[in-house]
């Protein structure tokens, strides 16, 4: 273990000198927000309502209390130590050396991969209105401008992103309030047909039964990446111990809030049978409402809500780097920042990554998008998996008297913990019966295998050796 503190200790000197806390208190509540509601919520959710019908809330309901446990779990590691890490010193610290290589470099992956399919969700929005622009140009254009903002300042990235989180918030709220209107007042052409039973009124509130709710847990659980986002900001949140607690428990309610409250209004105003799985719900609810240019203004919207997601992506990748780089286990130049305390190197690298995305929306475009955000669930799974682990070997040290107590605790512990893993697993495991996201299934052997050559080559002997916290 006391290899394991060196290496903490070296992590958390090196982190108060070269990042600088730059996060405000609204940015980190945006931040958390707005990588969670980007193009799982916006586009996704087309495709799992028509797996599901509005079954689909039902698998949002528990995906939701999932991602509750989780986040109980790592805001009670963040209060231990905040640090840019976060669930990769985690591992590090209370699971072993190899659990905090493969989550580090497992979420860096994950996050490579959301960049990828949120530029190509950018390109396809943007057929909206030039549907002959080949989709590969977009998505370039996106990536770039973003990867030139993350290089200037986290000030800046944190401002940026707080506008999107803005951006997407105000609208969804603005689709509820108006939805609302709608149904209650008969207001515009669609409010003659419009009417919660809509809900049940269609071939039932499951028309395809259980299995379909079960079908829609590995999007709905994609549309939940990005709550742990928190955890990544927590190096560079100006005051850790008042504002991560409070990000931790609004975000879930506000999440919740906004993915069910958004859903049931807009299959509500619209039978859900007419939703297409392609097409973003929300753009095609505002075209039938009839308000002039509403359905542009939101194509608008859904297009900073990708960018949004991929702007946190950029951000997430080059920190974890950082962090791999204090590990050693990573290459030195990923540890270095620049002039404006941004690990600029990491960056780099991650953006010239996420433009494999460009490539494939070149090479395959209609297939680019279920691919990836198939790949990336398999590293969230992972990370959450970690997370709750983690907690467990936290609590154990706090029992042994090797770690501090936090009055910020996760309730269920340690059963929840179990809980959750066996979820995630589950989850998992629904990949295999979709030939589209099957392809994660093939790609996840590799990478792990991957990771253990890279450790072994990575890390010496006697650090593999070293024993765990707890």
């Amino acid at each position: 273990m006391t290899d394991v503190n060196t290496l903490l200790a070296e992590e958390g000197r090196h982190e108060a000198r070269d990042l600088h806390r730059g996060l405000k208190d609204r940015h980190i509540q945006m931040i958390a927000l707005g990588g969670a509601i980007g193009v799982g919520l916006f586009l996704g959710a087309g495709r799992a309502i028509a797996v599901a019908g509005p079954g689909l809330l039902l698998s949002y309901a528990l995906g939701g209390l999932i991602i509750f446990f989780i986040m109980r779990a790592l805001g009670e590691l963040l209060l231990y130590r905040p640090v840019a890490g976060s669930f990769a010193t985690y591992a590090e610290e209370f699971i072993g050396p190899f659990a905090g290589f493969a989550t580090g470099w497992s979420y860096w992956f994950t996050w490579v991969t959301i960049g990828m399919a949120e530029i190509t969700a950018v390109a396809v929005y943007v057929h909206y209105w030039f549907p002959d622009i080949p989709q590969w140009i977009p998505a370039l254009v996106t990536l770039a401008v973003l990867y030139s903002v993350n290089r200037i300042s986290v000030a800046l990235f944190g401002e940026l992103e707080f506008w999107f989180a803005l951006i997407k918030v105000v609208t969804i709220v603005a689709m509820i309030l108006i939805g609302l209107a709608i149904i209650f007042f008969d207001l515009t052409p669609l409010g003659a047909t419009a009417s919660f039973s809509n809900l049940w009124r269609h071939q039932g509130f499951m028309p395809f039964g259980i299995l379909g709710v079960v079908m829609t847990l590995q999007i709905v659980m994609f549309a939940y990446q990005g709550v742990e986002l928190i955890g990544v900001t927590a190096g560079e949140a100006q005051n850790p111990e008042k504002v991560l607690p409070s990000a931790t428990n609004s975000i879930i309610w506000r999440i919740l809030a906004f993915y069910l409250g958004a859903l049931v209004v807009m299959m509500a105003l619209v039978p859900w049978s007419e939703l297409k799985p392609g097409v973003s719900p929300f753009v095609f609810v505002f075209e039938r409402i009839g308000i002039p240019g509403a359905a542009g203004l939101i194509n608008f919207v859904v297009i900073t809500a990708a960018a949004s997601s991929c702007n946190s992506g950029i951000f997430s990748t080059g920190r974890m780097l950082y962090t791999l780089a204090q590990f050693r286990q990573a290459p030195k130049a990923f540890g270095k920042v620049n002039r404006h305390h941004l690990p600029a190197n990491a960056i780099t690298f991650s953006a010239a990554l996420m433009s494999i995305g460009v490539v494939l929306n070149y090479v395959v475009p209609e297939e680019v998008f279920i691919w990836v955000t198939s790949i990336s669930l398999i590293g969230a799974l992972w990370t959450w998996s970690i997370i709750v682990i983690a907690h467990l070997g936290y609590r154990k040290a706090v029992a042994a008297g090797q770690a501090k107590a936090v009055g910020f605790r996760m309730p269920g512990a340690p059963y929840m913990n179990w809980v959750v893993v066996a979820f995630m697993v589950a989850v998992g495991a629904l990949l295999a019966l979709d030939p589209g996201t099957r392809v994660a299934l093939y790609v996840a052997p590799a990478w792990f295998a991957l990771l253990g050559i890279g450790y072994r080559l990575s890390t010496p002997a006697k650090r593999r050796a070293t024993p765990r916290a707890a």
